[in-house]
């Protein structure tokens, strides 16, 4: 009997027995988030919209964008500050520019004619990666939580003896700050300095702030995941849900550029010139 036929027998006598799954499940999703008030004329379709329990048209007269986005994540309105924060900290990321792999991802999706309706998720999904992206908002936020009630300067040092700088490449040694080009990118620096000015700063992202200025002198400093997490952290977002909002935030730069694109030729984009691109071939000619 070969090793395989053994493996399916095992997989058989642990399930064999097994009639019903001892789970009970829900009868439909329940959601806090949306409520539809179901029409009287046809119970499928809905006479009112509530956003955790806020009628959405009163919204729309009385409140803004922010405050219902925050809404809809927190469960709550916000105060004036951290609507403020929250909105100045959207138009500073609104683009992570034409450097960045996702926006690249977006150029050349426009340009090799896919439908517009991929462009974005073609995008985001390099935008959830590590390395300048949503990858890492959720680790930088825990990092905030634990480190913010420490002196950055200790908290510095312990991580200079830690870890240890590569011999080429960037360095990121904690989540949220790091070189770039080997070296200090000044765009998230002073997005952070801007905000923190605002009565909403926090205590993260002015521990921050602080941080920076100590890793300065060893060519690390701010990056743009860094300066969203220390924000989001503070206005009471929850670490899981920094990724995706750190996406949402990038999303229309990352459109915006791959729909720039889109009427335009395949030559509008770089590619191997001809002494550096060679296709291989086989003996026989193939």
């Amino acid at each position: 009997m070969g090793r395989n036929q053994l493996q399916v027998l095992n997989m058989k006598s642990k399930h064999e027995n097994i009639t019903s799954r001892e789970q009970i499940f829900a009868q439909r999703p329940a959601t806090r988030v949306w409520e539809e008030q179901s029409s009287e004329e046809n119970p499928y379709l809905a006479s009112a919209l509530r956003c955790h329990g806020y009628d959405l048209h009163e919204l729309m007269e009385k409140r803004s964008f922010i405050d219902v986005l925050f809404l809809l994540f927190r469960g709550e309105l916000p105060t004036g500050d951290q609507s403020q924060i929250l909105e100045k900290l959207m138009i500073g990321l609104i683009n992570p520019g034409p450097r960045h792999p996702a926006t690249r991802a977006a150029m050349h999706a426009g340009v090799g004619k896919t439908n517009p309706a991929h462009i974005l998720p073609i995008s985001l999904s390099i935008m959830g990666g590590a390395h300048q992206g949503a990858g890492c908002i959720e680790p930088a936020m825990r990092f905030f939580r634990q480190a913010a009630k420490r002196d950055p300067k200790i908290v510095c040092c312990e991580l200079l003896q830690r870890e240890k700088r590569p011999t080429e490449g960037d360095w990121h040694p904690v989540p949220g700050f790091g070189s770039r080009f080997g070296g200090i990118d000044e765009m998230p620096r002073k997005l952070a300095d801007q905000l923190s000015r605002l009565p909403g700063a926090g205590k993260a992202l002015l521990w921050g702030c602080s941080f920076s200025e100590i890793l300065r002198p060893y060519e690390i400093g701010w990056q743009f995941p860094g300066v969203a997490a220390a924000v989001l952290a503070d206005i009471g977002f929850h670490p899981r849900a920094g990724a995706g909002l750190f996406q949402y935030f990038q999303a229309p730069g990352l459109l915006a550029h791959g729909l720039e694109m889109v009427n335009k030729p395949l030559t509008a984009l770089p590619f191997p010139s001809d002494e550096n691109y060679f296709i291989e071939v086989d003996s026989d000619g193939h």
